[in-house]
């Protein structure tokens, strides 16, 4: 009873966050109300036994690209006149989207063939105990093959940005390594002073 009180408050506070990301005019507002949607949305994927999943939403979501978007959001300067004008009258098109994905959702949660089957083999106690054994046993190649994958996009990322700057100092090994102490220090026979 208490499990089923609680899915229900984390449902409504997702749909009250889901309008809000929609319906408020400030974009910052707009983000923070989407952060609160992920965070429901994962604390109902943990109620539902997918810890995996809810914790993957959070770190991933609103650790990483809600952060982005805060920052892109606040370092530009929106002129929220602008973004305030259209809602009216894109407002039809909106909900009649809105109505759309409903009966979408509804049809295809209430099909029959739609029901999850028990697994003929006995798996381990939790979810994410199983996710860990198939990924590292079954697909342990294509996981290690798209890590490769992964890591040779980021440096390629990093070299795609590297531009070589003048205004920049940078290290020449080769041209400290050859130093010689004539080059850089010069010895001067001063007269004592008195």
């Amino acid at each position: 009873m208490f499990q089923q009180f609680i899915f229900y408050l984390f449902t409504a506070v997702l749909i009250a966050s889901a309008i809000g990301v929609v319906t408020v005019r400030n974009p910052i507002y707009a983000a923070l109300c989407l952060i609160l949607a992920f965070f429901s949305s994962a604390a109902i994927w943990v109620l539902s036994g997918a810890e995996f999943l809810g914790i993957v939403l959070v770190l991933v979501y609103v650790g990483a690209v809600m952060v982005l978007f805060l920052f892109v959001i606040m370092m530009l300067d929106l002129n929220l006149d602008l973004l305030k004008e259209g809602f009216i009258r894109y407002l039809p098109i909106g909900l009649g989207a809105a109505l759309i994905i409903i009966i979408e959702m509804s049809l295809v949660l209430h099909m029959p063939t739609f029901q999850i089957k028990q697994p003929l083999a006995v798996l381990p106690t939790n979810n994410t105990e199983a996710l860990g054994e198939i990924l590292y046993t079954d697909y342990a190649y294509p996981f290690e093959i798209a890590a490769v994958i992964l890591v040779l996009a980021i440096v390629a990322a990093i070299v795609l940005t590297l531009r070589r700057r003048a205004d920049v100092k940078l290290q020449n090994i080769p041209e400290q390594i050859q130093v010689r102490r004539n080059d850089r220090v010069r010895l001067i026979k001063m007269q004592a002073e008195k």
